[in-house]
């Protein structure tokens, strides 16, 4: 099972998108949302508080 690159959700068998890059990097994305926060607006999933690894750093502090 693969997990979204950007919120890391669990990504069901068919469904989701797979982005490869031209330097060979695969990036598996749930949504159009995680897609554009990641590649378009350059986003860090630490800083965008909906992420998983937003809520684990929160936890931390």
């Amino acid at each position: 099972m693969a997990r979204c690159n950007f919120c890391g959700e669990t990504l069901r068998k068919g469904t989701g998108k797979m982005y490869v890059k031209t330097d060979g990097k695969i990036f598996h994305f749930c949504t159009m949302k995680c897609e554009k926060n990641m590649l378009k607006l350059k986003r860090k999933p630490r800083h965008v508080r909906w992420t998983a690894e937003a809520r684990k750093e929160k936890e931390g502090a």
